[in-house]
Parts: C-alpha cells; sequence; structure tokens
C-alpha cells in the first residue's frame, strides 16, 4: 500500500484512541514503545538500506501520537465548554463533542443552505407522502423522521449502512449525472468535470455529511488523475478521502464517515481478489455474481465489527440482502435526485416521484424479508476488547484479499489469531468477584448500573431523551458494552423523560431478561414506546410492589416502594419513585430515583428501619424538594452520590441539601464535576473511582 495510506491510517488510530478516555494513554505508551524499538533497531542496523526499513514504522508511531494527542486535546476542550455552560447539554448529548461555538440545535436555520435544506425537506413531503422519511434519509441526510422500528429493520437485514446518505448514494448520482452529461455528447474530460461540480454542490447543499464528503473527495482526485493522465493507487485515493472530512477531529467517531471508509476499503481488497483468483473462463453475468457476492461477502465482514458495536445486532443475511439491494437503489437514488432537482417545474417532478414509489416499495421490502428470515440477525453486546479483536481481524482480511502469496498468507494468520483472542474473550468469565456501582454520566438524567460479582448487569433507569437520540443509545448501552456482561434486570424509577428516555433502545439493544417498574398510570410517550418495545421483544414485565426481593449472584434487592395505594391519588411521578435497596454483604445502597418529601415520609412511616444505607443516590438530583432532615437522619449515609448535568436549568443541586449531607459527616460525589462514578465493594469495604484516580470511604 503506498505511503500515505499508512499514514493515514496511522492518523485515524490515534484519533479513535485518543477519543477514548480509555486508551488514550496505553495508546501514547505503545506508540513511543514503537518509536524506541524502531530507534534501536535504526542504531544497530548496519546499513542505510537496513537503517530505512525502521523510517516506516517510526514515521506511522510519530503520526499515530499526534492523532491521540489531537483527539486528547479536542475531548479538553469540549468538556471545558460544557462544564463551563458555553454549550447547551442536549447539543453536547446529541454529539459527544462539540466546539465551544457550536450552535444550538433548536435555533432556526441561519444560512441559505439551511434554508434550502428545509425547502427541500417540505418539498420531499409534498412529493413522496408516507415515503418521506425514507427519501430523506436517502437524498438529503435527514433521519429523524425514520421510525425506531425501521432502523431496526434495516439494522437486522444488514441494510442500515444504506439507509443514511453514504459514498455509495453520492456514487451513484455522480455516476447518473455523467452519463447525462456524456448523453447530451459533452466530451468525456469535461463531462466528468461537470459531473464533479454538480456533485459537489449537492454534497454541499445537503450539509457536506463526513460520508458524502470522503465520497466527493475521491471522486476529485479520481477526475483530477484521469485529466492529468496520471494512474493514482485507488489506496491512496481511499485515504486522502479519508483524510479531507477529518479536518474536524470529531469525525473519527461518526458512524456513517467510519463505515463509509470500511465499505469501500473492502470494495476495492475484493475487487482486487476478484481479478486474480476468479476462473478467466467464467464469463457474463456469472462473473458478475459471483464479483458482487463476494464483494457484499467482504463488505459485510469487514463493517460487522462496526454494525454490532454502534447497534447491537450482526446480521448473517446481510450479504444476500446486500446482493439484492444494490440494483435497485442503483436505479432509485438517481430517479430521487432528479426529482428534488426537478421540484420548481411540480408536474415533472411529480411524475418522476411516481415512478419512484414501487423502487422504494421494493428497497422497504427487502430490508422487511431480510428482517424477517429466522436466525437472520442475532442480537449482541460485545465489549470494547472484542470489537477491537474483531476490528483487527476485519482489518487483516482486508490486507490479505488486496496482497499476493506470502503477504496474503501472513495477513490471514493474523485475521485468525485476532478472530481467536475475539472468541476467547467472549468466552473468559467476565466478573471481579466485586459488586460494582456504576453512576453513569448521563448528563441532567439518571442512569444507575449494578455490576454482580459474575459480571452481570442490573440497570436502574436509562437517561434522557432529546430530538434525534437518547442517553440509551449515545452513553448507557456503549458503557455497558465495553466492559461486557447480560442485563439481567432493568428497572424504571419513574416515568419522566429523564429516566425513561433510554429505556426503549436499551431494550432493544441488551435485551435484558426481565423489566420492572412502579406502573404510573398517564406515563410519558417514551414510556409506552418502552413498554411496546418490550413486550414485541418478549422481555417480561412486572409491577413493583413493597416488599418484593431477589437476590442476583448474591446481590439482594429489596423493593421498599411504591404502594399502590400512595401512588392512586398522586398526580406527580416523581412521589411515586420506586425505592429500592441494593446489599451486597454489609454494605448497602439506597437508590431513590426521584423521590421527593412526600414520598420519603411515607418510607419513613412503613420501612424506616430499612433505610440505613452507606450509599445513597440522592433524590431528584440533589433538589432542595428531596432529602429532607428526617430522611437523611435515618439513612445515615457515609457516601452521596448526585445525578446531575452541567450547568442545567433547574438550579440542581440544592446547596442547602448539598450543605446538609456535608454536615451530615457524608462525602457528596456529584456526576457534573466528576463525570461517571464507580464504586466497588467486596461486602466490607468500598472504594471509589472517579476522574481517573481511586480511594477509599471509610
Amino acid at each position: 500500500m503506498p505511503l500515505i495510506t499508512w499514514a493515514v491510517f496511522s492518523y485515524v488510530a490515534g484519533l479513535l484512541a485518543g477519543a477514548s478516555a480509555v486508551i488514550a494513554v496505553p495508546a501514547l505508551l505503545a506508540c513511543g514503545g514503537v518509536l524506541a524499538v524502531c530507534a534501536i533497531g535504526a542504531v544497530a542496523a548496519g546499513s542505510p538500506l537496513a537503517r530505512r526499513r525502521f523510517l516506516v514504522p517510526a514515521a506511522c508511531a510519530l503520526i499515530a501520537a499526534t492523532g491521540v494527542l489531537v483527539a486528547r486535546d479536542v475531548r479538553t476542550r469540549d468538556e471545558r465548554c460544557v462544564s463551563k455552560g458555553w454549550v447547551s447539554a442536549n447539543w453536547h448529548a446529541v454529539r459527544s463533542a462539540t466546539p465551544c461555538d457550536a450552535p444550538a440545535p433548536d435555533q432556526p436555520p441561519a444560512s441559505p443552505l439551511e434554508r434550502w435544506r428545509v425547502r427541500a425537506g417540505a418539498r420531499i413531503d409534498t412529493l413522496f407522502g408516507s415515503d418521506a422519511p425514507l427519501v430523506r434519509a436517502l437524498l438529503i441526510a435527514d433521519m429523524r423522521a425514520i421510525a425506531p422500528e425501521t432502523r431496526d429493520r434495516f439494522a437486522a437485514a444488514g441494510l442500515i449502512h444504506i439507509l443514511s446518505i453514504s459514498g455509495l448514494h453520492v456514487a451513484i448520482i455522480a455516476g447518473a449525472v455523467l452519463l447525462g452529461f456524456e448523453a447530451m455528447r459533452l466530451a468525456r474530460s469535461r463531462a466528468r468535470w461537470a459531473a464533479f461540480g454538480v456533485t459537489a454542490l449537492y454534497v454541499v447543499a445537503i450539509g457536506a455529511p463526513p460520508p458524502a464528503l470522503r465520497s466527493a473527495s475521491m471522486l476529485a482526485v479520481a477526475t483530477l488523475s484521469r485529466s492529468l493522465d496520471r494512474p493514482v493507487s485507488p489506496w491512496a485515493v481511499l485515504a486522502i478521502g479519508a483524510l479531507i472530512p477529518l479536518f474536524d477531529p470529531h469525525t473519527v467517531t461518526d458512524i456513517g464517515w467510519q463505515l463509509s471508509v470500511a465499505g469501500f476499503a473492502a470494495l476495492t481488497a475484493a475487487g482486487i481478489w476478484t481479478r486474480r483468483h476468479l476462473p478467466p473462463d467464467m464469463r457474463g453475468w456469472r462473473r458478475a455474481l459471483a464479483r458482487d457476492l463476494a464483494v457484499s461477502i467482504l463488505a459485510t465482514v469487514v463493517t460487522a465489527p462496526l454494525v454490532v458495536w454502534t447497534f447491537g445486532r450482526l446480521s448473517l443475511i446481510a450479504p444476500l440482502t446486500n446482493l439484492a439491494a444494490s440494483p435497485v437503489i442503483a436505479l432509485l437514488q438517481p430517479m430521487l435526485f432528479l426529482a428534488l432537482a426537478a421540484g420548481p417545474v411540480h408536474a415533472a417532478a411529480q411524475f418522476v416521484a411516481q415512478a419512484a414509489h414501487p423502487l422504494l416499495y421494493a428497497f422497504d421490502g427487502i430490508a422487511t424479508v431480510g428482517a424477517g428470515v429466522p436466525f437472520g440477525a442475532l442480537r449482541v453486546a460485545p465489549t470494547l476488547g472484542v470489537t477491537f479483536a474483531c476490528g483487527a481481524a476485519a482489518i487483516a482480511l482486508v490486507v490479505a484479499a488486496a496482497s499476493r502469496n506470502r503477504a496474503a498468507g501472513r495477513a490471514l494468520v493474523v485475521s485468525a489469531l485476532a478472530a481467536t483472542v475475539a472468541i476467547w474473550w467472549v468466552a473468559a468469565p467476565t466478573g471481579s468477584g466485586l459488586v460494582e456501582l456504576h453512576l453513569i454520566d448521563v448528563g441532567q438524567g439518571d442512569a444507575v448500573a449494578v455490576r454482580t460479582p459474575r459480571g452481570r448487569w442490573l440497570l436502574v433507569d436509562a437517561g434522557r431523551t432529546w430530538n434525534g437520540g437518547d442517553a440509551g443509545r449515545s452513553t448507557v448501552v456503549p458503557y455497558l458494552r465495553r466492559f461486557g456482561g447480560d442485563l439481567v434486570l432493568f428497572v424504571l424509577s419513574h416515568p419522566h423523560a429523564d429516566h425513561v428516555g433510554g429505556a426503549a433502545t436499551i431494550l432493544r439493544a441488551l435485551h435484558p431478561a426481565a423489566y420492572r417498574d412502579a406502573a404510573f398510570a398517564g406515563g410519558s410517550a417514551s414510556y409506552r414506546q418502552s413498554l411496546t418495545v418490550a413486550r414485541a421483544l418478549g422481555v417480561p414485565w412486572s409491577r413493583v410492589h413493597p416488599g418484593d426481593s431477589l437476590s442476583i449472584d448474591g446481590v439482594s434487592v429489596l423493593f421498599l416502594a411504591p404502594d399502590s395505594a400512595w401512588t392512586a391519588g398522586l398526580r406527580d411521578p416523581n412521589l411515586a419513585s420506586t425505592i429500592a435497596l441494593v446489599q451486597f454483604g454489609d454494605v448497602r445502597f439506597l437508590l431513590t430515583g426521584d423521590a421527593e418529601a412526600p414520598e420519603e415520609s411515607w418510607l419513613l412511616a412503613h420501612a424506616a428501619q430499612q433505610l440505613h444505607a452507606d450509599v445513597l443516590k440522592v433524590g431528584h438530583h440533589g433538589s432542595s424538594t428531596s432529602s429532607s432532615a428526617p430522611f437523611l437522619e435515618a439513612v445515615n449515609p457515609r457516601l452521596a452520590l448526585v445525578s446531575v448535568g452541567a450547568g442545567n436549568g433547574y438550579g440542581h443541586p440544592g446547596a442547602a441539601v448539598m450543605r446538609d449531607l456535608r454536615e451530615r459527616g457524608a462525602s457528596v460525589l456529584r456526576t457534573d464535576q466528576l463525570g461517571t462514578i464507580v464504586l466497588k465493594t467486596d461486602g466490607h469495604s468500598l472504594t471509589v473511582s472517579a476522574a481517573g484516580r481511586s480511594w477509599p470511604i471509610r
């Protein structure tokens, strides 16, 4: 592969490592180790040629280290912006890292391009009716109107990458435009540049999403190389196209960009492999079918780690569904583009839109059939280590497909070893023998995860929701997957959106063994959606009653509230919060949801002897309406945890509550100051880990 490909790959690897708080420091140490080995090797080498062999790995290590430092710097600046309230909490949740000057998502469109997108969306709604959400996604990169069940259907069928604007869509449109210019008898060189110009305008108009920008950049390089009659390696073209969107380092974590780059790498490698290995006498449709099937299989395998990590599904049917969908989307995408371009002539636009409806129906039908195949898709929740091992296996497989003889054999061995490590990692026990409580930082909301000694999870609450996303998808599911282990119980404290917002996503991704909550009448839309998803997935649901208890891997859970007689006359779900006492050995955790003073009084009247706890998850984000003096006296915690968003507009936590807790001798830890907080206990001692350090609680 060209040196620029290795350089870009190293930079991307560094950015990905730096974006993760878990592996940034180990990645820097690894880069330092490679540089040290290369330096020693260069000194010990006996000839200039031998010394040069150490230059490439040394340069790659240096570039990767630069990527780590760039990503860490961006992450630090973004966290500083959020902590100072310069970025709204909602926007920060939508995008894990955002510059300080980012506009709030609810602001009206200001630029001409934004206004054009609004008008284009309205035109699509008029032309396509009930199919408009699908067309918006395919044409202007707007997936907000796509129903969750539609996303799930396409993910199960292995077609989720086609559902959003990607390099494939841009390439199809560019090819159709080029064909149109050539039909107009424009000179081939001019037709290429004209097609690039139209495609570039389209990419800019839809907001230049990273996958589309990658494809347009590659188109520019390919057009220039043909005009100069200077052939360029497809790997160099891919490297340049992948690099250009990274002017914004946040792009490296964009799943669309990741799938676009991985998919094109697989396509390139599969093309090389088929040219070398398909029998020469295989011609016509048989050769085309074999080539397309090889491309589909390799693309599915290479992108599988990304799809599984993001969507929690491994689609086994994907090679076939992609093979079936490719000709449909190849015809559909230019027709959608033509319908939008013909918008000023309404009759012409409507004619093209009507002609596109059968293809839209066929595209959705392929997804429906693919998702309905028994065992066609598996629900999986891999750990971070398993995902990295599978990613290494996929990269090595691409190298093997594109290489010859010994190099291909070595790459296949590396791929097999990485796959073996992933299988071993899955089979290895995940428990530490300790009980851990993770107060996950979801901003202004709650998500409390308890990990048993055998590495299984109990999750209380799911974080919040916002327009276009939720904390389940952005934070909770990736967090639990990073550690691994099954989710055996999901408990909802009450149906407010900052607690139930991510529930439906979590149910779909992690498929808990049971779902329990207080069944407060008149719950929110997010709550009703979670019940619908639970019923569709077959997740058993039951109502919490005071006195209910269960034991999981030696961890006991006792529910203290709410009582149905108490909740019957209530209008505020906060007052009907599920109260759970979690105990392991001598250590007790009291989880209170958003319980306020009236429910605390009910607990004092009915369960006062059971309230004492070493750790209190402070009610209602530390609001002054909770944590009454008699209640705190009964609990008498050593440690108080507050889940609260930085710069929230509610004034949480209340200064008086924080002062009262400290005066009673409790250590107070807050997610807005420390991020995610992890407690570990062996049943006797208690240790806290937060903000990169650990300390015991006495």
